[in-house]
């Protein structure tokens, strides 16, 4: 009985992760249609479309549909997609504060689904302002750490406009200010050096140090808030020690 139980907790973690992997599908063909909305089809002369393809790729989105989202968003071929932005502020568990945004042609869904999130997760939706001063608008550059040290990195965006180079799971991450996200990944690829992604965040001004039991509840918040359609991304100020790390990885073995 122990193999067929555990089968079925595979099975189960599969289908978790194949429902994930659809839902990140739809988000980054989403970004694809927006880019191509407001800067065109042509890559080239486009960005924004640029990053936003080369993430998808990265994610092993399929060429077609990649395709299909950039003749969507720029209008080609009769097809028009209409989404807004919105910005929800929130708390979650011990005061620790969120960035939901929101890419919708729903607004009144995509607000009805980010409460039921919080209502049910130990969330609160907060006032405007109240939780965006945490938080500045910044360029991420994520870099593959795989044959790259961080002089490397460091050599190839400091005199593009790159503002710090820290340490990542996947290798090293580069912030900016937003207007000099093209310019530094544009100094990355010139050099050489391959990049996961590119991509303008709410990057927190101050991190909040959690312990495992708040950091549980936290993402337990943030996996619903992105079971949404409508939410593109959720961002917060905790910090994780590596011991809270690793007691949260030893939840994932289990």
């Amino acid at each position: 009985m122990s193999g067929h139980s555990k089968w079925a907790t595979t099975k189960h973690k599969k289908a978790v992760i194949d429902a994930r992997r659809a839902k990140s599908f739809a988000k980054l063909i989403k970004n694809i249609e927006v880019a191509a909305k407001i800067g065109g089809a042509d890559l080239a002369g486009n960005p924004t479309l640029y990053d936003a393809v080369q993430k998808a790729k990265k994610t092993s989105v399929p060429n077609d549909n990649i395709d299909r989202a950039i003749k969507r968003g720029a209008g080609i071929g009769g097809e028009a997609v209409e989404y807004q932005t919105i910005v929800y502020e929130a708390y979650g568990p011990n005061g620790v504060a969120l960035m939901v945004e929101c890419l919708t042609d729903n607004k009144n869904r995509a607000a009805a689904e980010v409460r039921t999130a919080l209502n049910r997760n130990n969330g609160t939706l907060a006032d405007p302002g109240s939780v965006a001063y945490n938080f500045t608008r910044k360029g991420v550059i994520v870099v593959s750490g795989e044959g790259t040290t961080e002089d490397d990195v460091m050599l190839a965006v400091l005199d593009a406009g790159a503002e710090e180079v820290e340490p990542h799971a996947k290798g090293f991450e580069v912030l900016t200010d937003a207007s000099e996200v093209v310019k530094v990944r544009t100094a990355l690829q010139d050099a050489g050096i391959d990049y996961e992604s590119a991509d303008v965040e709410f990057v927190p001004n101050l991190k909040v140090e959690v312990d495992a039991d708040t950091a549980r509840k936290i993402f337990r918040l943030i996996d619903a808030l992105e079971d949404s359609d409508d939410v593109q991304n959720v961002f917060s100020n905790v910090d994780l020690t590596p011991e809270v790390q690793a007691e949260l990885e030893e939840d994932e073995d289990e």
